[in-house]
């Protein structure tokens, strides 16, 4: 796994399990998987597993997740 920012290098990236929504289903499967480790957070494409895997602190998950209920990354209406 390659971390590259160096704030990020002493969280553990040792994910374990990984969890993808139940509302990826076939055929396409085009989803992300989520892993939780005791310090760290990992997202990948469940299409490419041995892929990179983007890695979050707990903070910035907590923030994403917020913004995502909130509605903060919906689509923009198109008139």
């Amino acid at each position: 796994m390659n971390i590259q920012d160096a704030h990020k290098r002493h969280l553990d990236t040792n994910f374990a399990e990984w969890h993808k929504s139940p509302l990826s289903n076939p055929p396409d499967n085009q989803c992300v998987e989520v892993s939780f480790s005791s310090n760290a957070v990992g997202l990948r494409d469940s299409r490419n597993p041995d892929g990179y895997v983007l890695v979050f602190t707990f903070g910035e998950w907590e923030a994403f997740i917020g913004g995502a209920a909130s509605g903060s990354f919906n689509l923009p209406k198109i008139p």
